[in-house]
Parts: C-alpha cells; structure tokens; sequence
C-alpha cells in the first residue's frame, strides 16, 4: 500500500493528498518528493523573476528622472550662455552700465540652477541599482543545498 488515494474519477490515477487512515511506517514517494522539490523550485523562480521585474521598473523611473534632471540642467546651461553673452555684450557696449550688470546677475541666477540640477541628476543616476534581487538569487543555490 503506497498510503496515496486514488483520485476520484481517474482509475490508476493517485493523488498527492496522502490517505489518512493510513499509519505506515513509509514516507512520501521519490516521485511525490521530486514533484514538490520541482513546484517549490518553479515557484521559487517566478517570485525571482517578479521582483525582477519590480526591481528593473524601479531602476527604470529613476533613470528617467536622472535624464529629465540632466535635460533641465542642458536647458538651464543655454539660457547661461545667453544671458552671459548678453551681458557681456552690453557689458563692453555700455562700459560698467547698470543694464549690463543686471544680466549678470540673472546669468549667475541661471547658473545655480544649472549646477544643482546636474547635481540632482547626478544622484538619481547613481542610486539606480537591482540590489535586493542580487541578494535573494544568491540565496538560492544555499536553499537548493538544504542550508536555508
């Protein structure tokens, strides 16, 4: 006697919900075993690949915002340019003119943001990363071996 019920319906066909007025001394089958060792695996690397998944999307927003922040500091760096060459213009035009000195300080204005937008995106850039997924899957082959 296997201690297995044969399901309902299917002749020859048993089931891996063990009998339960069964009381011997045998344990699960080789083939009931490699069956649950083979659905924990597939469940275990489905879980693996959603987060993933998750983890990739994630990195992929990040890296959107990084390349939005650098685009604003590109916009930020032309409208510098512009007004520096405009004030230095005006600047040797009108020799020490308060109009010229006004646009300095407006390139200057435009040259912080420039700095901390690139800064920004900088950031965004290096906190892109999978790092808990590289920690689960090196995990796995220590769950395969029985040591987690």
């Amino acid at each position: 006697m296997s201690g297995v019920v044969p399901e309902a319906g299917r002749t020859g066909a048993t089931s891996a919900r063990p009998d339960p007025s069964y009381v011997g001394g045998e344990g699960p089958s080789i083939g009931e075993l490699l069956g649950a060792v083979t659905a924990d695996l597939s469940t275990l690397m489905h879980q693996e690949l959603e987060l993933a998944k998750a983890e990739a999307k994630h990195s992929a927003t990040q890296a959107g915002k990084g390349a939005g922040m650098f685009a604003g500091a590109g916009v930020a760096a032309h409208l510098m340019l512009t007004f520096a060459s405009l004030a230095l213009a005006w600047l040797i035009g009108h020799w020490l003119g308060s109009l010229g000195w006004g646009a300095v300080v407006v390139a200057v204005l435009w040259g912080v943001v420039a700095a901390v937008l690139a800064l920004r995106g900088r950031k965004e850039f290096t906190d892109i990363g999978m790092q808990q997924t590289a920690e689960t899957a090196a995990k796995i082959p220590n769950a395969l071996k029985g040591n987690e």
